[in-house]
């Protein structure tokens, strides 16, 4: 049986960034017909698509709530509008420390009210954004208040995090998962002080095919069940999930970020199988 699924990208990346150049071939292999579109292109009929698989809107912080307005439209959406509504607001980070998850510290400050800044070197980035944009590194002492009432003047909240500084010497750890089941892993180096691609959309990176050590998996675990737990749902609801850890101080991983709506999952640093585990994951959610 034929069925069509679309890969949706924004104007500036309408066929993404490349990471997914394995993945149209292999959800042909699997009966699909496949196409790329920008989500907000309105010639496209996403209503009539089988499977609408949110990859590179990538220029949705400034448009979120166009952007989730379109979600809402879009019956076979993965992930779900409810899902891309939670994850698009970074504010998440805070519900899944208080559901016991480890995650790296996180303040948040709303617009009006005043921030204070941890003693140790730490970011502010705003709660709605893709691509590390609006992020900032400040030294141990430095006074952020000024970035703070920037992101209150556009509208945004602010994040405030310690510093961790096994970003310097380790990266980034990112598990990708597929319909809730663990498929491989990534190594990202640190972002902060990269320099923006030609699209102005998100901040390059030096990747890496990894290994995730044990006590990774079993927090990018406990990170699905909470998250899903939080959004009502099974994890097998998951189209596909990246779970972002850096180690803390202690050496223990933290969650830096849970990205459920459009990350780069790595496909270009793992084997060639990955892609076709995406798309019999795809079929399942179909099923």
């Amino acid at each position: 049986m034929s069925r069509t699924a679309i890969l949706v990208g924004c104007a500036e990346l309408p066929e993404g960034d490349g990471d997914e150049h394995a993945v149209p071939a292999a959800l042909t292999e699997l009966g699909f017909g496949v196409s790329w579109a920008a989500w907000d292109d309105s010639r496209v009929d996403f209503g009539a698509a089988d499977a609408v698989i949110l990859r590179a809107t990538w220029d949705y912080p400034a448009r979120r709530g166009e952007f989730l307005d379109w979600c809402e439209s879009v019956p076979a959406l993965y992930n779900p509008a409810a899902v891309v509504r939670w994850n698009t607001d970074k504010s998440y980070l805070a519900e899944l420390l208080d559901a016991g998850v480890p995650v790296v510290p996180t303040t948040l400050v709303e617009p009006g009210e005043p921030a204070k800044f941890p003693k140790s070197a730490y970011v502010v980035k705003p709660s709605v954004g893709a691509g590390s944009r609006g992020a900032a590194r400040f030294d141990a002492g430095a006074d952020a208040s000024a970035h703070v009432a920037a992101l209150h003047e556009d509208g945004h909240t602010a994040l405030i995090q310690p510093y961790q500084s096994s970003v310097d010497t380790e990266g980034e750890l990112a598990l990708s998962y597929f319909g809730g089941i663990y498929s491989h892993a990534f190594a990202k180096s640190a972002m902060l002080g990269s320099t923006m691609d030609d699209s102005g959309l998100y901040l390059t990176e030096q990747l890496a095919k990894a290994e995730p050590p044990a006590d990774a998996i079993a927090v990018a675990e406990d990170v699905l069940d909470a998250a899903s737990a939080l959004l009502g749902i099974l994890r097998a609801e998951l189209l596909y999930a990246r779970v972002d850890l850096v180690r803390g101080a202690d050496g223990k991983p933290l969650l830096l970020e849970l990205e459920l709506t459009e990350p780069s999952l790595g496909f270009r640093q793992t084997d060639p199988a990955a892609a076709m585990r995406f798309a019999s994951a795809v079929r399942q959610q179909l099923a």
